[in-house]
């Protein structure tokens, strides 16, 4: 049984689930995206887990690091989720932070301000997965 991708990219857009933003930065570059692909998977250490493409520019920023946030959106921020997903119109040269209100977390990365909850993670492992790579941080 074989499926294509395209097929499994419109079936999974049909997967109704919480949304966050990931992020990270080193000071002087910052990088976010949006992401379903997320759970818990321990709370003893407290872990979480989720998967991004090996090629963006936040996998390989979190992987240069060490260092990113989650930050779970509210309903209320839904335009966000567009936004980081790179389907939003935004002014010539801005970056997925336009206009997003953000606030530090201890590792310096960005958590977005207002969001439902957010985690400071420290890089724990990378498994590869076809071209996406499943990121655990603790």
């Amino acid at each position: 049984m074989g499926v294509d991708a395209d097929s499994l990219k419109k079936s999974m857009r049909r997967w109704a689930s919480g949304v966050t933003v990931i992020t990270s930065t080193d000071g002087q570059e910052r990088a976010g995206v949006t992401a379903s692909s997320f759970t818990s998977i321990s709370v003893d250490p407290p872990m979480i887990l989720f998967s991004l493409q090996d090629f963006t520019p936040t996998f390989k920023l979190i992987e240069r690091t060490g260092i990113f946030a989650v930050s779970i959106l509210t309903t209320e921020q839904a335009n966000l989720s567009i936004q980081f997903a790179g389907f939003a119109n935004l002014p010539e040269g801005a970056d997925k932070f336009y206009q997003v209100q953000l606030e530090k977390a201890v590792t310096g990365a960005p958590i977005i301000a207002g969001a439902a909850s957010w985690m400071d993670c420290k890089l724990s492992s990378i498994y590869e997965a076809g071209i996406s790579r499943i990121v655990v941080g603790e």
